[in-house]
């Protein structure tokens, strides 16, 4: 029995070591057959599915101030990788040592040895890397240039296996100047101000390239297939820089003297609606300031306006009775009436007084119990003139984001008996301050309502893609005898009423200042946005502005002392520079123009492309020179002859003759901050080219307007 079992355990063993031997087997002849059978298919599939088409990211385009000086662009940059497979033996033992020293001395993270290990790992047949980035810093465009010049790197792409990734990265000259206008986009395209509103001008058209997938990274494969990109248009903007840095000089300081919450400044051309200035800054700690959030346009600025609503109320009533004259009179009382079945209140009592009175002295009694009595029988005909002056419809302005306006109407459900005179002094209703604007700023143009506008051009180079012509919203907004009995509130406002204290001899302003009382948890607190909206100069108007400061906590609260200083600051120096613009320019001789542009320096492949397009007969430097200067050659077989530039790394390079974008490119990406004045071409350098470039050193530009030269005389030495 014994016998039988041993011997059944033994067959077992032995049919189950036979099978792991056949299943052994039949392994090893699936690889074999996979390895050299099928090999070349699989090798063939695995390099299908490991090479890819990916985008190639186009160059983004600049936004421009009205006068072209550039508020943002883009600055190339790029990380460094290396493909070891493609350098040979004898190459590479000769120079890695030397290759490896100039590594860890540029990028600083490693030592001289073991970037060699690095490099001679990487270069290794046996590991078969194709790929690998050597270091994750992005270097500029000089970094570049130097890095190329290395050993085995200077064979090039094909030779050296160099591959430089470009990054590019967006560069606002002017710092924080605009921010929040300008506005940014992040990797989900969602975003803010003009480069999102814009993005679709400004990002381009994205090309194609193959690339190999690989341990570390993608690399590109130059195969010729690869679709280039196209750079993005340029956007030209209304906003002046002078103007915008003078409006937020002007707020920063309002708000820190009166420890505001926040403020907003919108500066406009009356007859274009173009907007020169817009400034927005809150608050981020005690005492600091930043563009966080547009306050001008979107709904965190839509509030109640208070006063400076009266000039509606005024219009509407005007409008309704048009027997009512300014020096008809009102009773307002002893400073507290109930009007429509709610108590208002003026800071100080009145008595009886005339309707101009009551717009200098900003009573709410008195345009509550004028409303109340104009339109107590039929509310809706108050909304309804409301209505017609386009309180209650966006502008539709270009950047995205308006907030839309609330105008309450006697069919919602929320309207009440006291509604109509709460309105009539800026209550239960909601504007933003541009929509405000926008209504002061019809008054101004003589009724006439214009969109208001932020870009006035889509370019590509100097070639205009897109021009936006100045948009009338409702060509007259009220009658001409109402607009003349405003106008002239409006002006006695200043002269003799609760802004009296920014009346200037020297140009007229008019406007209304505003304090409205703060809606926190269900109920009216005890702080207070203080406003001013108006024009100047008044008997001509120029410019309309508002002026927006929230919550001040430092002891003022009404608009006439916290908000109008900033307009009438503003409105100094606007028509302070506008004088000087206008002075009689000395008398100079006739200069004559033609379309060919005046050259001085640039990138050689920009210039030969322009001489080329222009039939200018050119003499072309050294294939390698990038930047060029241009001179008057020796013979007569061109008009033009283009020699180097010198540009020695580690130095301050001589940017005399560049446009401010180039001048930009080649002092930022040395580590320079750079400071401008004027626009155009540079003209002068406050660091003298060849000086080492100690990063962090400002060098002031001086640039002037870029000149007409007639055919051919296109060069100046």
């Amino acid at each position: 029995m014994k016998g039988n079992v041993k011997k059944s355990i033994v067959t077992r063993i032995r049919l189950a070591f036979l099978g792991v031997c056949l299943f052994s087997a039949a392994i090893v002849w699936r690889i074999a057959h996979i390895q050299f059978t099928e090999g070349a298919k699989w090798s063939a599939l695995e390099q299908e599915r490991r090479v890819i088409y990916q985008p190639v990211f186009a160059t983004r385009g600049n936004i421009y101030s009205d006068n072209e000086s550039i508020m943002a662009t883009s600055l190339p940059f790029y990380r460094v990788a290396w493909d070891p497979s493609v350098v040979n033996e004898a190459l590479f033992n000769q120079k890695v040592d030397s290759l490896a020293g100039l590594l860890a001395n540029f990028f600083g993270d490693r030592t001289k040895q073991e970037y060699y290990r690095r490099l001679k790992n990487a270069h290794d047949p046996k590991r078969g890397v194709r790929y690998i980035r050597l270091n994750s810093r992005q270097i500029n465009y000089q970094e570049k240039k130097e890095l190329a010049s290395w050993p085995i790197f200077r064979e090039g792409k094909n030779r050296g296996g160099i591959i430089f990734e470009k990054i590019d990265k967006r560069f606002r000259p002017f710092g924080g100047l605009a921010q929040r206008t300008i506005g940014f986009l992040n990797e989900d395209k969602n975003g803010a101000g003009l480069e999102f509103t814009f993005n679709r001008h400004l990002a381009g058209k994205d090309g194609e390239a193959l690339f190999e997938r690989l341990p570390g990274g993608n690399k590109p494969i130059y195969d010729g297939t690869e679709v280039k990109p196209q750079p993005g248009y340029d956007v030209k903007t209304t906003l002046d820089i002078n103007l915008q840095d003078m409006a937020e000089n002007a707020l920063y300081k309002s708000l820190v003297q009166n420890n505001a919450q926040y403020g907003t400044v919108i500066l406009m051309e009356v007859k274009t609606g173009h907007i020169k200035a817009i400034a927005n800054l809150g608050k981020v700690a005690e005492g600091v300031y930043r563009e966080n959030y547009n306050y001008a346009i979107a709904d965190q600025g839509r509030t109640e306006p208070g006063s400076t609503f009266k000039l509606a109320s005024m219009m509407a009533a005007f409008e309704e009775n048009s027997d009512l004259q300014l020096t008809d009179t009102i009773n307002t009382g002893r400073g507290a009436m109930r009007i429509g079945g709610a108590v208002k209140t003026d800071s100080h009592p009145y008595g009886r007084i005339t309707l101009q009175q009551v717009m200098e002295k900003s009573s709410n009694i008195g345009v509550a119990l004028l409303t109340e009595r104009t339109f107590s029988k039929n509310p809706e005909r108050y909304t309804n003139h409301l209505k017609s002056f386009g309180l209650d419809k966006p502008l539709g302005f270009q950047m995205a984001g308006e907030a839309r306006p609330y105008i309450k109407d006697p069919n919602d459900r929320s309207w009440s008996r006291t509604s109509l005179s709460t309105m009539s002094i800026g209550y239960e209703l909601k504007l933003a301050p541009l929509q405000t604007l926008a209504l002061y700023n019809a008054v101004a143009n003589d009724g006439v309502k214009v969109q208001p506008m932020i870009v006035s051009e889509i370019k590509q180079a100097d070639k205009v893609i897109e021009r936006f012509e100045p948009v009338v919203l409702i060509p007259k907004i009220c009658s001409e005898e109402t607009l003349q009995k405003v106008r002239t509130m409006l002006e006695a406002v200043v002269e003799r009423g609760t802004a009296r204290g920014i009346r200037t001899s020297d140009y007229l302003i008019a406007g209304k200042t505003g304090t409205a009382w703060k809606f926190k948890n269900g109920a009216y607190t005890r702080t207070y946005s203080t406003s001013f909206c108006g024009y100047f100069p008044a008997d001509k108007p120029k410019y309309s502005c508002i002026v927006v400061v929230d919550s001040p906590k430092n002891g003022r609260i009404y608009g006439g002392d916290v908000a109008a200083p900033v307009f009438r600051e503003l409105a100094d120096k606007a028509m302070a520079r506008d004088a000087a613009s206008e002075r009689p320019l000395l008398a100079r001789a006739p200069v004559r123009r033609s379309p060919v542009p005046l050259v001085k320096a640039g990138m050689q492949d920009e210039l030969t492309m322009m001489f080329s397009q222009l039939g200018i007969r050119h003499e072309a430097a050294a294939p390698t020179e990038d930047w060029v200067r241009t001179a008057r050659p020796d013979s007569q077989a061109a008009d033009v002859q283009l020699q180097p530039l010198p540009m020695r790394p580690g130095r301050v390079p001589n940017v005399a003759g560049l446009t401010l974008r180039d001048a930009l490119f080649l002092l930022e990406n040395r580590g320079l901050r750079v400071r401008t004045s004027g626009t155009g071409r540079v003209v002068s350098q406050s660091v003298a080219a060849g000086t080492p470039a100690k990063r962090g050193t400002t060098v002031q530009l001086t640039l002037e307007p870029i000149g007409m030269q007639p055919r051919p005389l296109a060069v100046v030495n």
